[in-house]
């Protein structure tokens, strides 16, 4: 459609995005490598957007099927055509709804995604663009409400995947912790070895003992701007290494 561009993403996915929209990241790709797989099991992604994060987890086959939640409707359509573009119709479902309101399928889902907008509704120049802004901003609801959410569809000892920025790390724990998702396996994402991490992906389980794993620090580029084996292989094989799975 005009106004649209289409691109080819990892693992052979094609994504039509919106000219100028909020495009997909570093942290959708990280996100849909951190998931571990249930290949059997029922997974919803909330605030899902373009189905970014969706379709490369449906492509490796991580799941028997995905509910993809998304409020606005033009992400909601725009989902549904990716979704169709990339022959995934019998493994993603896009339901349009509130993550707020949403009620269907509480305590059947072995895993909930994320890539929840970073920002509060109130920080910075609020973008003119509505869909954009909604993107990087707590519009919608704010990572109380995601958790709460995934709270509701997770079943006991269901896994929370939850890409995040390391600034709100706090207000992402107290979140979960308030909806009895425990924190436990967590790695912070570099840049490069000179700089401060730039995102955090966060493992919880719903009703799960305390205790968390810090994993060994991935770097997306080495010193001289070429890719760190570590990203190769995630970019790669559309998972992390052992090592950063080990307890």
């Amino acid at each position: 459609m005009e106004g649209e561009t289409r691109t080819r993403v990892n693992d052979g996915i094609e994504l039509i995005q919106k000219a100028g929209g909020h495009l997909f990241g570093t942290d959708a790709l990280l996100l849909a490598a951190f998931a571990e797989p249930k290949r059997d099991g029922v997974a919803a992604e909330l605030g899902a957007g373009s189905g970014i994060v969706s379709l490369l987890a449906a492509g490796r086959g991580k799941y028997a099927h995905i509910d993809a939640i998304e409020v606005q409707p033009e992400m909601v359509d725009l989902a549904r055509r990716n979704v169709a573009l990339n022959g995934l119709d019998d493994r993603v479902t896009v339901t349009g709804a509130d993550l707020r309101e949403y009620r269907g399928g509480c305590g059947e889902y072995a895993a909930v995604l994320t890539n929840p907008p970073y920002m509060r509704a109130g920080d910075g120049r609020a973008n003119p663009d509505a869909v954009k802004n909604a993107s990087r901003r707590e519009v919608y609801g704010g990572i109380d409400d995601f958790c709460a959410c995934a709270a509701r569809l997770l079943c006991f000892g269901g896994a929370l995947y939850c890409v995040w920025r390391p600034e709100r790390v706090c207000d992402l724990f107290d979140a979960m912790r308030r909806h009895a998702i425990e924190p436990k396996r967590l790695i912070y994402v570099y840049p490069d070895p000179e700089s401060p991490p730039c995102l955090l992906l966060c493992e919880g389980r719903r009703g799960g003992g305390e205790g968390s794993l810090f994993t060994a620090p991935p770097f997306i580029l080495q010193k001289d701007g070429e890719q760190t084996d570590d990203c190769k292989y995630v970019y790669e094989r559309g998972q992390f290494g052992e090592r950063f799975k080990k307890r």
